[in-house]
């Protein structure tokens, strides 16, 4: 895992530990003669941190975003790091979405009509076909005829794996019917349909096994990634 801060030691490069960063601190912040109540002032990594979650929420980054960044599991630790009032939090996100939308169009924004609206709504209706949903995008047409058994779009319910089965049952009597009867073209389309059913049922168990397969990876520790080091190959 590559570490942010590091340095050259003979031809390696080493990480750098908190104890050699909080020293470098000291001694970059020792010039500028910054004092408080305390006496001179001390920076750490961590106020570092704290004036980023500063920084950016007050320029619009969401708390939401800036938790993530941070690596906070509750979103009232990332609020409590910035040097600034929810309101002002708040306040600086929307002055952030006033200037992106100066930025776009202005006819993005304006009020759909009713028939605009219903016209968007449908579309997610008509989504919903038998074997689960569609995912064809908003404003393009079904380009497969609404023969959906053959869609890469179409995500099948599990629900609906016994409704997938019949249908792979029924198209392999039609396919055995056809090549009886010597309908050539009608058995090639129906082997079609039949290798896509063959594809959907596969991809039903591909979603299921995965659903049991959680793997929890944990979280590497300084001490697990300090001790490695990247040797340089020397020149021939």
């Amino acid at each position: 895992m590559p570490l942010l801060f590091q340095h050259r030691v003979g031809m390696e490069d080493r990480p750098i530990g908190p104890a050699r960063i909080a020293r470098l601190l000291r001694f970059a912040a020792a010039p500028t003669g910054f004092t408080g109540s305390l006496g001179s002032l001390a920076f750490t990594p961590q106020d570092f941190r704290r004036i980023f979650a500063t920084e950016a929420m007050m320029n619009g980054m969401p708390p939401h975003i800036a938790q993530l960044l941070l690596g906070h599991k509750d979103i009232n630790v990332t609020m409590g790091y910035k040097a600034v009032y929810p309101e002002e939090a708040i306040s600086g996100h929307r002055a952030f979405i006033a200037r992106r939308r100066e930025l776009r169009p202005s006819e993005e924004y304006r009020t759909p009509t009713d028939e605009e609206w219903n016209e968007f709504l449908g579309h997610f209706e008509r989504r919903r076909v038998a074997l689960g949903d569609c995912g064809r995008a908003y404003g393009t047409s079904c380009i497969h005829e609404h023969s959906c058994i053959r869609c890469p779009l179409l995500r099948v319910d599990p629900a609906q794996r016994p409704r997938l089965e019949g249908i792979r049952v029924n198209l392999a009597d039609r396919i055995a019917e056809a090549e009886r009867e010597g309908w050539t073209g009608e058995a090639e389309g129906l082997k079609v349909s039949l290798t896509a059913a063959d594809a959907k049922l596969a991809q039903l168990d591909t979603r299921t096994a995965r659903r049991g397969d959680a793997v929890h990876l944990g979280m590497p520790a300084y001490h697990d990634i300090a001790g490695r080091t990247a040797t340089i190959p020397q020149e021939a």
